[in-house]
């Protein structure tokens, strides 16, 4: 679980979802009222936002090559109940799909989906390979074939594990 920096535009948001639980202790910030008002959910949208969280864990995880974790309903499914609007800038004309209600998170998760297409960023916002982690991190690498959330953290392990698999 690292803490690198942000990613950019709108897939911070996805990102801090996708992280707000520990796979390895089971500690859900959702459980708490400051992790769902960091959202701006009430107790009874966190189901629906696990539901999310977990489709985007999913996608995040194809992103870097890996299966899902577990059965998820699919992202796309989802999405595609969340109205956009196309927002115009009057300032610089510059437009942006918007959610058409600003409360909900799905509508917000939306956005940031269609921002980071836009912006091809989309491919880069990964989950990690560890099974005990699964932290999503936005891939800076070079080539955009990072692996791990952390190279010194779950990367070392996963490194170490094969090592020590290595017959005699």
């Amino acid at each position: 679980m690292s803490e690198r920096a942000a990613p950019p535009g709108r897939l911070a948001l996805i990102q801090a979802l996708v992280n707000t639980v520990d796979l390895a202790t089971g500690d859900d910030a959702l459980d708490t009222p400051g992790g769902r008002a960091s959202f701006g959910l009430t107790e009874d949208a966190v189901d629906d936002a696990r539901v999310l969280r977990e489709s985007l864990r999913a996608t995040l995880l194809a992103h870097a090559g890996h299966p899902a974790h577990r059965p998820v309903v699919p992202l796309g499914d989802l999405l595609a109940r969340a109205p956009l609007v196309v927002t115009v800038d009057p300032a610089d004309g510059s437009a942006a799909l918007a959610p058409a209600d600003e409360g909900p998170l799905l509508g917000r998760v939306a956005a940031a989906v269609a921002e980071a297409l836009t912006a091809g960023t989309w491919q880069r916002l990964k989950a990690c390979e560890s099974p005990d982690c699964h932290w999503a991190y936005y891939d800076r690498s070079p080539g955009g074939r990072g692996r791990w959330c952390s190279m010194q953290v779950c990367g070392a392990r996963a490194k170490m594990r094969r090592y020590r698999a290595k017959p005699g």
